[in-house]
């Protein structure tokens, strides 16, 4: 079993438009833009990066918002809801900011006990946030939502699978075990990690393949605190027959990609170097920064790019 994993570092979605995408995430949400880049393999195309002040691993949503890209198609063999952490007894407050701000698909429920408030983002996104009392993390200040209610970074992420026993069983030698079952949900945690520790998976035998576009999740990422444990993780995935890419480096972490028994992406990043590596931590997010093998690109960029306010 592995001992390097950390929890959650990422989660890295797909969107058809840059400004509503940024709108949502800073202004409705009230999380912080720590990294304006592109795609490493689409210059032409945004990466964004919302989170608290630092870029916390356990707090990063990130979106390659696509222009025109199609509507994603929801289904099995995906992550199908992302889960915030927010303070307990807070979710009245964000019903009725979600009531103001226009946010669709706004229902409470209760699952594991928890009290959790789903709703939409833009692109039909499935998003949650849960009471959670236990969670000690800062919350970004400035975001326009009140330091006792803000977002503190991913509680956990819901997949959707055919069926789930074979990514049960990858996630106990990655360092999860079973803390509870309902129904056809399994819920998988990690001890002692950062926060953003829980993995919930809904076995769907009956339902339909999901299909990757705006509104659904690329892939979601786990953390380690350094390139030695990462290389650490690939090899032990590896002699379990996993085929893991090499060691990629994504400027603000290291990262490398496998796919899962149920057909979800995963990513193991490092907690280094971090989002500071570029830009001051008082201006994170400001400046377009672009990779170095697509800095000769920047004027065509700046003029093509879509301004994200406004």
């Amino acid at each position: 079993m592995l001992t390097q994993i950390k929890g959650l570092h990422h989660v890295t979605s797909m969107a058809a438009d840059a400004r509503q995408n940024n709108d949502f995430f800073t202004h409705k949400l009230g999380l912080r833009r720590v990294k304006k880049t592109v795609n490493f393999d689409a210059p032409d195309v945004y990466h964004l990066y919302y989170a608290d002040e630092f870029g916390t691993p356990g707090s990063v949503m990130t979106y390659f918002p696509f222009p025109n890209i199609g509507k994603g198609r929801h289904g099995v063999g995906e992550v199908g809801t992302t889960v915030f952490s927010v303070p307990e007894g807070t979710l009245p407050y964000w019903q009725g900011r979600f009531a103001e701000q226009g946010v669709g698909g706004v229902a409470a429920e209760e699952t594991f006990g928890e009290k959790r408030l789903k709703f939409l983002g833009p692109d039909g996104d499935g998003f949650a946030l849960v009471e959670d009392k236990a969670d000690t993390r800062a919350p970004w200040l400035k975001g326009g939502v009140p330091a006792d209610e803000a977002i503190r970074g991913f509680h956990s992420v819901s997949m959707r699978l055919k069926d789930g026993g074979a990514t049960e069983e990858l996630l106990k030698f990655m360092g999860y075990e079973e803390v509870d079952r309902a129904g056809n949900v399994a819920r998988m945690a990690l001890k002692n990690g950062n926060g953003a520790d829980v993995i919930d998976i809904e076995t769907l035998p009956a339902a339909s393949f999901a299909g990757l576009g705006a509104g659904s999740v690329h892939h979601v990422a786990f953390a380690v605190e350094d390139r030695a444990k990462q290389l650490e993780v690939r090899k032990a995935l590896m002699d379990t027959g996993y085929q893991v890419t090499p060691v990629i480096d994504r400027d603000y972490f290291w990262a490398i990609y496998f796919r899962t028994p149920g057909g979800v992406l995963f990513e193991v990043a490092t907690n280094e170097p971090g989002f500071d590596r570029d830009e001051d931590t008082a201006h994170l997010g400001e400046a377009l920064k672009l990779p170095t093998q697509h800095q000769h690109l920047r004027p065509y960029l700046e003029k093509h790019l879509q301004s994200l306010e406004g």
